[in-house]
Formats: C-alpha cells, sequence, structure tokens
C-alpha cells in the first residue's frame, strides 16, 4: 500500500479481528503489532469457480491490507488436485490463473491496493525435496484418526477415503512454515484444521502460528454457499438478470434472522464496503414510507426482526449493490484473453474423469444383506415399524419400514432382509430412518414382500447388480441428481421371482448368491 501507515497497534487489531468469529492466539497477535506488521497468508483450493461468498474474505483481507499487513494469497492447486481429485490435474494451470485473474478483479471492485499483496502457487514449492521430506516426517507423526478429524470439515468424506484427502492436513499446516507467515486466515470450517497445525508443526521444531477465523456465511439457499449447487450462490460473472433471478429464489423469510444469507451478505460484505456517512440505503417506494437508511448492521437486523423492513426491499437493495460490486468484474472478464481463459478452465464439455463420474449406475447403490436384530410399531404410525438391522457395522442401524399391513411383526424379528444403505437420512414421523428395507411392491392387489438373501448371507454384505461391480457406491445418493429415483425405475422381480435392474440379476458380491421374492413376479422393487 502506498504511504505509510499511521494506525495504532490497537487501531491495526481492531481492524484486523472486526467481525471475525474467532482468533486463536491473540496475545500474541498483540504483541506482534507492537513491533511490525503482521504477515499472513489466505489460501483457496482452485477447483469450482469463485462466486460473491468470496467477497467475505476478500473484505477481510482488505480490512488486513489497510491494517499494514503484508498479505500472501496461497492458490492450493495440489491440494484442489488431492481433495478427491475435485480439480482434474490438466485443468489445474488454467484455474490457478482463473483465479489469479478474478481476486484481483475483486479487491479492485472493492477499492483495495495491491501493493502488500502477493500471490503463490502451492506446486512453486510443495514439489520441492525439502517440503516433500517434511510431508514424510509429518506421516511419521500422525495419526489416521487426528488426520480424518482434522479435515472432517473440509475434505470430503467418504467411507473408505483416498490416502490424498488424509495428506490434506499435514500439507495445510506445512504452508505456514514454507511460506514463512505470523499467521493464517480462514473459516471456521478450517478450525480442525487450525489446531492439528499448532499441535504438529511444533513437534518438526517450527513455530505454532496465530489463527484467524471468519464466520461460515450461509449461501442463498440457507445452507453454505457452495459451487456445486447452483441456486445457492451468485456467480462473479452472472448478467443483472441473472443475479435478480437468484436473489428472488434466496431464503429470506420474514422476521427469520437464522441462516438468511441475504442477511448475512449485508453484515460480512455490503455493509463494510459500502456503510459510509450516508449509511446503508434501502431503495422503497413511497407508498410504502420512500427509502430508509441504517448507519449499522444491528439497526437493519432489528428492523427486519420486527418484520420493518419487508424481504423484497432487503433484496432489491442488495441486487443493486451486488451488480456495482460485479459490474466492474464483468467488464474486466469482456477482454478476449480473459474471456477465453475463463471457457478453457471451467469447459462446458466434461473431462472424461468428469463424465465417468455423472454416468448413473447401479455400482453407485450401497445395497447390503441386514438382519434385523430389534422390531416395534412406531409410537406415532400405525403403519410404520421401527426396525433395529445389523448391517455388519459397529452399531445397528434404525430404519422405518411401511410393512405393518403386509408382514406380521414376529415375521420381521431376526428376519434377513436387504438394505439400500445410501439414502440421505430423513425423519419419518419423528424417528430418522438411516437406509431403505427393498421390497416387491404390487398395485393390484396391493401386496409388499422384503427381498429375500441367499440363505447364506451374512450381515454387511454387499449386493451389487451383475455386470455392474466397476466402481464404489456414493457416500450418500445425491436427491438433487435423483439418483436412486432414476435407478428404481429398472429394479424389478422376474417371472422367475428373481431380483434385477434392466434384466441383470440383483447378487451377493462375495459368491454371486441371487436375490430372490417369496411370490411377487414381474414386479417393481422400492
Amino acid at each position: 500500500m502506498s504511504g505509510e501507515n499511521t494506525l495504532t497497534p490497537t487501531e491495526k487489531f481492531n481492524l484486523i479481528s472486526r467481525n471475525l468469529q474467532e482468533v486463536l492466539g491473540e496475545d500474541k497477535l498483540k504483541e506482534i503489532l507492537t513491533k511490525k506488521d503482521l504477515s499472513l497468508y489466505w489460501g483457496t483450493a482452485t477447483t469450482g469457480r469463485p462466486h460473491v461468498a468470496y467477497f467475505v474474505p476478500m473484505s477481510k483481507i482488505g480490512d488486513f491490507l489497510r491494517a499494514g499487513c503484508e498479505v500472501t494469497i496461497l492458490f492450493a492447486d495440489l491440494h484442489a488436485y488431492l481433495d478427491n481429485m475435485k480439480a482434474p490435474w490438466e485443468l489445474l494451470s488454467l484455474r490457478t490463473d482463473y483465479y489469479e485473474a478474478v481476486i484481483k478483479a475483486m479487491l479492485k471492485s472493492i477499492g483495495v491496493p495491491l501493493e502488500k499483496l502477493k500471490f503463490v502457487r502451492g506446486t512453486d514449492y510443495e514439489l520441492s525435496k525439502e517440503y516433500t521430506l517434511d510431508v514424510y516426517k509429518l506421516s511419521s507423526l500422525i495419526t489416521e484418526h487426528d488426520a480424518k478429524k482434522a479435515g472432517a470439515e473440509v475434505v470430503k468424506q467418504v467411507d473408505h477415503p483416498l490416502l490424498s484427502g488424509l495428506l490434506y492436513p499435514g500439507l495445510q499446516a506445512l504452508d505456514e512454515e514454507y511460506l514463512k507467515v505470523d499467521a493464517q486466515f480462514g473459516g471456521i470450517d478450517q478450525r480442525k484444521i487450525f489446531t492439528f497445525a499448532e499441535k504438529y508443526l511444533p513437534q518438526l521444531g517450527y513455530q505454532k502460528r496465530i489463527h484467524l477465523m471468519n464466520p461460515m456465511v450461509p449461501g442463498l439457499t440457507g445452507g453454505k454457499m457452495s459451487s456445486s449447487e447452483e441456486d445457492s450462490k451468485i456467480d462473479l460473472l452472472d448478467a443483472p438478470a441473472v443475479v435478480k433471478k437468484k436473489l428472488k429464489k434466496a431464503f429470506c423469510e420474514p422476521g427469520n434472522i437464522q441462516d438468511n444469507g441475504v442477511l448475512a451478505f449485508v453484515k460480512h460484505v455490503l455493509l463494510p464496503i459500502y456503510k459510509s456517512e450516508k449509511g446503508f440505503v434501502i431503495p422503497r417506494n413511497e407508498k410504502n414510507g420512500g427509502d430508509i437508511t441504517y448507519q449499522t448492521y444491528e439497526e437493519l437486523e432489528q428492523a427486519f426482526a420486527k418484520q420493518d423492513l419487508h424481504p423484497a426491499d432487503l433484496k432489491g437493495a442488495v441486487e443493486i449493490y451486488i451488480n456495482q460490486l460485479l459490474e466492474p468484474i464483468r467488464k474486466t472478464f469482456e477482454e478476449p484473453k480473459l474471456k477465453k481463459l475463463a471457457e478453457s478452465a471451467y469447459p462446458t464439455k466434461k473431462t472424461k474423469q468428469e463424465a465417468v463420474a455423472d454416468v448413473i449406475t447401479p455400482s453407485k447403490l450401497d445395497i447390503r444383506i441386514g438382519k434385523i436384530v430389534e422390531v416395534s410399531k412406531h409410537p406415532e404410525a400405525d403403519s410404520l415399524y421401527v426396525e433395529k438391522i445389523d448391517l455388519g457395522e459397529e452399531q445397528p442401524r434404525t430404519i422405518v419400514s411401511g410393512l405393518v399391513n403386509y408382514v406380521p411383526i414376529e415375521e420381521m424379528q431376526d428376519r434377513m432382509v436387504l438394505v439400500l444403505c445410501n439414502l440421505k437420512a430423513a425423519k419419518m414421523r419423528g424417528i430418522e430412518s438411516q437406509g431403505m428395507v427393498l421390497c416387491a411392491s404390487q398395485e393390484e392387489p396391493k401386496a409388499v414382500e422384503p427381498l429375500q438373501p441367499p440363505a447364506n448371507a451374512k450381515p454387511g454384505e454387499r449386493v451389487i447388480v451383475e455386470n455392474y461391480q466397476d466402481g464404489e457406491p456414493d457416500a450418500v445418493l445425491n436427491p438433487k441428481k435423483k439418483v436412486w429415483e432414476k435407478l428404481q425405475v429398472d429394479l424389478k422381480t422376474s417371472s422367475d421371482l428373481i431380483a434385477q435392474w434392466q434384466g441383470n440379476n440383483l447378487i451377493t458380491l462375495s459368491d454371486g448368491g441371487l436375490i430372490t421374492c417369496k411370490s411377487l413376479k414381474n414386479v417393481p422393487i422400492k
């Protein structure tokens, strides 16, 4: 930044820490500020396209730079590949170039000078001999339990994780040392990685760093703003009409200030950027009282909670402010070179690896043999059983089934069944069901029969569709892609009472034993 920073250490601390959810090492931070400017880094894995939620860390980076901090932005390209290959290797360099161009445009759009900011790629130093040796040293200290726990909020969790995902937290810890910073900045979802770094870096003889954590800001649909959920985020290159459409669908219930992504965006991005002596202006029709101005977020939130501020008026103001933020970015990316970069880094045509992952085949289903070890009627629903089913796991799963009118309770106890285990858990009249018992189902006359495993089947044994044994099941079937619904239409019993998918038999993985039905022929399985 041009010119000498004249802020006092206290003023710098207040600017650095405002709107953060937590600071680990606050005393050390204050001590450093009495002696010199703080050096810190923020890392981002170069996976999906950055969206407007990136203005949350960018506005804090603006605070850091105004406080005189030396800020490094790390493009964690190697991490992006290691996290279940979210970024294909052949696109890593292009996506890193795209991220750098976008982030520079974002910072310029909010008036942040870039003189004390530098950009580093993980692959610039993470492939060095020294770094690699430290990775091996860390691997001799870290337990699998600690590695999984540290990455629980950040790395995609699956039943059988790849080794790359277990390495991820250790690499992020080492980045602090190799970037020679005083502190690391990230979201509160990074907290377990930060405490992991504080535990293990000293064991390599490296110092413990300060950790600065932003709160998690809900997306427009109420949950986390995600690159993979189109309606939950506004892309930085979205046209004004698209911004309007997405904000119209955003979750913003009258009077509700919880999980409200629109309010959260105002608090963490728009107010810090746009609030001036004029305050934060909400344009309104004269018949609705005319424009209204708020000097603080607390005033705005209180007005919304009391329903003095209508969601439509709030969304209208946010739309104006977001488009002011995005307009210079859109113009920057009208340059032919950057337009081509955006198209190359995020091609419409999927890579071979991505295309294979998107093909919906029965190998995505996690079907297992289960044994009902306990069964009772649902206390709130006469037609439902609540079953405890042994699926070869540490504890039996609770599963709710609508079988009361079709199978007597005494026939359910100790019965062997087939269970679809990777449906998203759902509450059924107040009790969470962690799977579904697969049954043959006939409409006229109405009849339902649980499928029958082979006589020698054991709890936990996997069931597959013949000729579709390649590939691991999804951890959880994506309800938005309707994976189960698309596969279920081709699940039927044959005229020989054999369970099939598109004419291919359902069999046990261990010995190819057939899955059958007692009496219902040529009917759907669901």
